[in-house]
């Protein structure tokens, strides 16, 4: 990631409530995106990243609240704000018989601003596909062409909705490079996921969203700082360890316990992983149970949003 970043603010949201008859999806939302930083905006299906997005982007206007992007307030003058942004809906669809580079050339057409169309495909590595129709790309190449389709107005501002939802893991870490490549070109990007690794490799921090509410905001090292133990210890063997024995160890939290036809797995988290795991190996000892893997890991965003939510992010 570039170091540079500035406290300057690109947006600026405070109470952003926004229902939809009795449905609240957002229940009074705050945060401030600094200007050349990768904001992450994570939360399970449901918990109104999307709504969230689309009163920042102009899209839907808030039930109570302001939103200030890019200097302009959002209600006060969409148009203003839309000129200046670039967007990757969720859910993006293209005529499927025009060809890459005349969806960028119509695309750019509504703007007075624009970026040459085979520029944009080369950031992306389509620029041999300039001349293919839409139908005839793979999902991998759809995504991508996805995201440079938001860049056709140079914008300061990308947001990118759920970008790689769908993709297999080598074109997830494509689509990586491809949202990096945007920070580094100069834009400010925000980006919604509910993959807690992908946050965690791109973003500088990180909002979570549960229940149309924002419960934590930090840089990822800083959210997992915040967990009292930040280690996670995992113990697997054929013949049950007592749990009574487990959960009185010093210095484990956290203790779960999955019990199956191979054995027992035992999951914990500690502040002090060395003292913890020597005192669980002690107990195995002296309860002649041989551990078939005792493994030890820095904890990671989903164990913070498991500790602030109380439920893990996939349920």
């Amino acid at each position: 990631m570039p170091d540079e970043t500035s406290d300057e603010p690109v947006i600026e949201a405070r109470g952003l409530v926004k229902r939809y008859g009795d449905i609240t999806a957002l229940a009074g939302v705050s945060c401030t995106v600094r200007r050349g930083e990768i904001f992450g905006v994570l939360g399970p299906n449901g918990a109104g990243k999307t709504t969230l997005v689309e009163v920042l982007e102009g899209l839907t206007l808030p039930t109570e609240g302001t939103a200030r992007v890019l200097g302009v307030e959002v209600t006060e003058d969409p148009a203003a704000v839309k000129a200046r942004i670039g967007v990757q809906l969720q859910a993006s669809s293209y005529h499927r018989y025009l060809t890459l580079r005349e969806i960028l050339e119509l695309f750019g057409s509504f703007y007075p601003r624009r970026a040459e169309s085979m520029a944009l495909l080369e950031r992306v590595r389509l620029q041999d596909r300039a001349g293919a129709r839409m139908s005839t790309l793979s999902g991998g190449m759809r995504q991508r062409f996805s995201i440079v389709a938001a860049l056709v107005n140079e914008p300061e501002l990308v947001f990118f909705d759920e970008p790689t939802a769908g993709l297999d893991p080598d074109a997830r870490l494509d689509l990586w490079e491809i949202v990096r490549g945007v920070r580094e070109a100069g834009a400010t990007v925000v980006l919604t996921t509910h993959y807690m690794e992908e946050a965690q490799a791109l973003c500088d921090r990180v909002a979570f969203l549960n229940a149309g509410e924002v419960v934590a905001l930090d840089t990822p090292e800083g959210l997992i700082r915040s967990l009292h133990a930040p280690y996670r210890v995992t113990a697997t063997s054929a013949k049950p360890l007592p749990e009574a024995a487990v959960r009185a160890l010093l210095g484990a939290d956290d203790v779960e316990f999955d019990c199956g036809p191979d054995g027992q797995t035992v999951r914990l988290r500690a502040k002090d992983a060395p003292r913890v795991t020597a005192a669980l190996l002690a107990l195995a000892e002296r309860e002649r149970v041989v551990l078939d893997g005792l493994t030890v890991q820095p904890a990671s965003l989903e164990d913070v949003f498991l500790r602030v939510t109380g439920r893990k992010l996939s349920g």
